[in-house]
């Protein structure tokens, strides 16, 4: 069954499209795609304040990947950027209404900005709790990292299911 272009589920299945477990199913599809591009857009729109850009500084300048970036672009700039970056992954999410090849992409993309921001977590001082040690983790860094695991799984299953609908055409 196609609806707005997401395809829920396989073609060969026997399941009939009025159970419980096909439109849960189908609600978890368009969740993920909707929660993705939500987030995306509300946390890229958050990269044009100077609020933003300041509570990035711990977590990108400890980073061996990324920070050298501040020696390019100051911390205001930097944000913008980034911001630029996550409003267009959240529209080429968003874009899977559009066209399967869209999201693949904001997908992909998606699941690159999240390996770099969990490696964030073994560069950025206080993500362990220093009174309890490892696997104790602060709330900030700590649980803030945390969270990428789940977004990056979200973003591979987006970028997985928009790569399956291309490929069946």
């Amino acid at each position: 069954m196609k609806t707005f272009g997401i395809e829920t589920h396989e073609t060969s299945s026997a399941q009939p499209r009025s159970t419980l477990g096909f439109k849960t199913m189908a609600l978890g599809i368009y969740g993920a795609y909707f929660a993705l591009a939500v987030i995306y857009l509300w946390f890229g729109g958050m990269k044009f304040t100077h609020y933003e850009a300041v509570g990035l500084v711990p977590l990108v300048s400890n980073s061996p990947f990324v920070g050298w970036v501040y020696n390019i672009f100051s911390v205001d700039t930097f944000s913008n950027l980034l911001g630029v970056l996550e409003v267009s992954i959240g529209a080429l999410i968003a874009g899977r209404l559009l066209s399967p090849k869209l999201s693949l992409i904001g997908g992909a993309l998606s699941a690159g900005l999240f390996f770099t921001t969990l490696s964030f977590m073994f560069s950025t001082p206080g993500v362990i709790e220093p009174g309890l040690g490892f696997p104790a983790i602060s709330v900030v860094p700590g649980q803030f990292l945390l969270k990428d695991i789940g977004l990056l799984a979200a973003s591979i299953f987006v970028a997985g299911h928009s790569l399956t609908a291309i490929e069946r055409r």
